[in-house]
C-alpha cells in the first residue's frame, strides 16, 4: 500500500531517515562520552520525569527528529550510568563496543528469530553462539541451549525441561496432563537460593510450598549432609536440586562434585544457577571454582552481566535435549521447519523474538577466549581492591572479602549502645550519600541478619581510577554521615 504524504512525514521526517539515524548516533555518542563525568546515579525525580515526558497523546504524528531530541532531553537526567565503570549495584554489566553496534544493526534488520525460516542468518548465528558458549563455559557438547531474556527465563526454561524429565521418570506426561494430579515434585536448594528460582517454579506451577530450603555451612555453601537428608525426605518422589555458581551476596560456589553425586544417586535433576558465576569457567585463575559443575543436568547464566552485551540476554543449557525440546516445541501447519536447521522456538519459551544472538556473536568475536577471561579476572581484581579498600576506612567494616566479584561492607553506628537497627539505618544512609555524590552507585542487601552494602563489579570499563574515585566518595560519605 502506498504511503500517504502525512505517513511519509511521520515515518521519515523532513530530512529523511539517514539524518534521523545520524542525529540519534550523535545523541548516543554524547551519552557514552559523558560516562566518566556525569552522575552515576539518575538525578531527576519521578515527578520531574513525568513533567518532562508525560505529554498528551497527539492526534497527529510528530516529526521523528523532534521526538528523538525531546526524548533525550526528557530522559537524560533519569538515566543511571550503569554502562560505565563506577556502577556497582545489582550485578549489571556494561556494553562492549561490538555488542552495542551489533545490537543497533540487529534492530535495523528487525528479524524474527523464532524459526530458521523466519531469518536463516539469525538461526545460523544462534547455532554458532551456542557452540562457542558451551566451549567457554565447559558445558557438554551434546547439551541443547536457548537464548532467552535473562537468567529468570533461563531458570524457567531449564526447570521446565527438568519437570518434564523427573515427572516422566514417574510415569507422568506433564506436557499433556499438566500439574494437576501429578506426583508431588520438590525443588531443593540452599536458604540463599536466588528469588528468580522461586519465581520460575511459580510460573511452572510447581508452587512456592514445594521449594525446600536446606541448611548451608558458615560460608553459605550447601552442605552434603543437608542435601542427603533433604533428598532422603522426598522418599523417592520427583526432585530437582538447585546449586549455586556465585551466591548473590558473597559469590560463594557450592561444592559441585560432592553434591551432584548425591543428587544423581537419588535420581534428582541438578540445575546450576550461575547468573554471573558460571563465567568463572572461562578464567584460568577461577576455573577451579567450577570443578564438577559439568556433570549437572542444566545451567543458567546471563550475557548482560559478565559478557557485557546489551539487555536482554540470558543463556540456558540442558544436558538432556529431548526433554528440553518436549517442554518447549510446537508444530502448526503454517510454520516452516527445516530438517537440518535448528529452530530456536523449539528450545525457548518465546515465539516472536528479537535476534539477541547477534550481539552475543559480536561480543565473543571481539573478545575471544582470552578477552572473556580478562574481563572476569579484572572485575575480580577490582572488586577485591574496592571491597578491602572501603573496609579499611574509618567508620566502615569489612563483612565479606570477595571470592570473585561480590563483596560486602557495612557502616556501623559509632554509638556504644547502637543496635543492629541503628547499624542498618547508618549503612543505608551512607549508601544514599555515596550515590548522591554521583561518583559511584551501590546498593544495599541484608546478609546473615546484617544490613550491608553489596559491591558487585561487572563492567569491562571499570578501572583502577574508578576504584580510587569510588573509595574516595565513600570516605566523604562516611564523614558526612557523622
Amino acid at each position: 500500500m502506498k504511503k500517504t504524504q502525512d505517513q511519509a512525514e511521520v515515518l521519515t521526517g523532513d530530512s529523511g531517515q539517514r539524518a534521523l539515524l545520524e542525529k540519534t548516533l550523535e545523541h548516543a555518542l554524547t551519552f557514552l562520552a559523558s560516562l566518566d563525568s556525569r552522575s552515576v546515579a539518575a538525578t531527576a525525580s519521578r515527578d520531574e520525569l513525568l513533567k518532562r515526558l508525560d505529554l498528551p497523546l497527539a492526534e497527529k504524528g510528530e516529526s521523528p527528529g523532534k521526538i528523538i531530541d525531546e526524548l533525550v532531553a526528557g530522559a537524560d537526567a533519569g538515566l543511571n550510568a550503569s554502562t560505565g565503570g563506577r556502577f556497582f549495584a545489582w550485578v549489571i554489566g556494561g556494553n562492549l563496543p561490538a555488542a552495542l553496534a551489533a545490537d543497533w544493526l540487529n534492530t535495523a534488520w528487525d528479524q524474527n528469530g523464532a524459526l530458521h525460516a523466519t531469518s536463516p542468518a539469525l538461526g545460523v548465528i544462534e547455532e554458532i553462539c551456542g557452540r562457542w558458549l558451551k566451549q567457554l563455559l565447559d558445558i557438554p557438547d551434546h547439551a541443547s541451549f536457548a537464548l532467552v531474556t535473562g537468567c529468570q527465563m533461563s531458570h524457567a526454561t531449564c526447570l521446565a525441561a527438568a519437570r518434564n524429565k523427573v515427572l516422566a521418570d514417574h510415569g507422568w506426561d506433564v506436557e499433556s496432563a499438566g500439574m494437576a494430579g501429578a506426583p508431588q515434585l520438590q525443588v531443593l536448594g540452599s536458604r540463599s537460593c536466588h528469588g528468580s528460582v522461586e519465581r520460575a517454579i511459580r510460573l511452572l506451577g510447581i508452587g512456592r510450598d514445594n521449594l525446600v530450603a536446606l541448611d548451608a555451612d558458615a560460608d553459605g555453601r550447601l552442605s552434603a549432609e543437608a542435601l542427603e537428608q533433604g533428598l532422603a525426605n522426598t522418599a523417592g518422589a520427583p526432585a530437582i536440586v538447585v546449586l549455586q555458581a556465585g551466591e548473590i551476596n558473597t559469590g560463594i560456589y557450592d561444592p559441585f562434585e560432592a553434591l551432584i553425586e548425591i543428587a544423581h544417586r537419588h535420581n534428582a535433576w541438578v540445575h546450576v544457577d550461575g547468573a554471573f558465576g558460571l563465567w568463572a569457567a572461562a578464567s584460568e585463575r577461577y576455573r577451579h571454582l567450577m570443578r564438577g559443575c559439568e556433570k549437572a543436568d542444566s545451567w543458567s547464566t546471563d550475557g548482560h552481566k559478565w559478557l557485557n552485551v546489551p539487555f536482554d540476554c540470558g543463556y540456558a543449557f540442558v544436558a538432556h535435549p529431548e526433554h528440553h525440546r518436549r517442554a518447549m516445541s510446537h508444530r502448526a501447519s503454517y510454520l516452516v521447519h527445516d530438517e537440518k536447521a535448528r529452530d530456536p522456538m523449539d528450545y525457548n519459551p518465546e515465539w516472536s523474538r528479537r535476534g539477541r544472538a547477534v550481539s552475543t556473536y559480536a561480543a565473543l568475536r571481539e573478545l575471544g577466549r582470552s578477552g572473556v577471561a580478562r574481563i572476569v579476572d579484572n572485575c575480580c581484581m577490582h572488586a577485591h581492591t574496592l571491597v578491602t579498600g572501603i573496609g579499611k576506612l574509618d567508620g566502615a567494616e569489612l563483612l565479606r572479602e570477595p571470592v570473585i566479584n561480590q563483596g560486602l561492607v557495612r557502616f556501623p553506628d559509632p554509638r556504644p549502645d547502637a543496635t543492629e537497627e541503628d547499624h542498618a539505618h547508618r549503612t543505608d544512609r551512607v549508601i544514599a550519600l555515596i550515590n548522591a555524590t554521583g561518583e559511584a552507585f551501590f546498593s544495599g542487601s541484608t546478609w546473615q541478619g546484617k544490613r550491608c552494602m553489596r559491591i558487585s563489579v561487572c563492567s569491562w570499563q571499570t578501572s583502577e581510577i574508578d576504584v580510587r574515585r569510588s573509595i574516595a566518595a565513600t570516605r566523604s560519605a562516611i564523614a558526612t554521615a557523622g
